[in-house]
């Protein structure tokens, strides 16, 4: 199920961006990117619609993954 971020708290939605991107251990390469320009690159993300947030009742988990992603997803895999 796709939880739109704007229904989100603002501090909900930043904590979890940023457990996202520590967990993610995203690489971008030779560069220093501070935490907080990658939680922005990925809020871009979700204002663009290029990444959905998506909660698992089958899991009782939550993620962030991109939606073209989400969308080749099986049925069954979405709850």
């Amino acid at each position: 199920m796709i939880i739109p971020h704007q229904q989100l708290d603002t501090d909900t939605l930043n904590n979890l961006i940023e457990y996202y991107v520590l967990r993610e251990g995203t690489d971008y390469g030779d560069q220093e990117v501070s935490l907080t320009d990658k939680v922005q690159h990925v809020m871009q993300q979700l204002n663009a619609g290029d990444i959905v947030i998506v909660f698992s009742e089958l899991h009782q988990s939550i993620n962030l993954m991109p939606k073209q992603q989400f969308n080749q997803l099986p049925p069954e895999a979405e709850q």
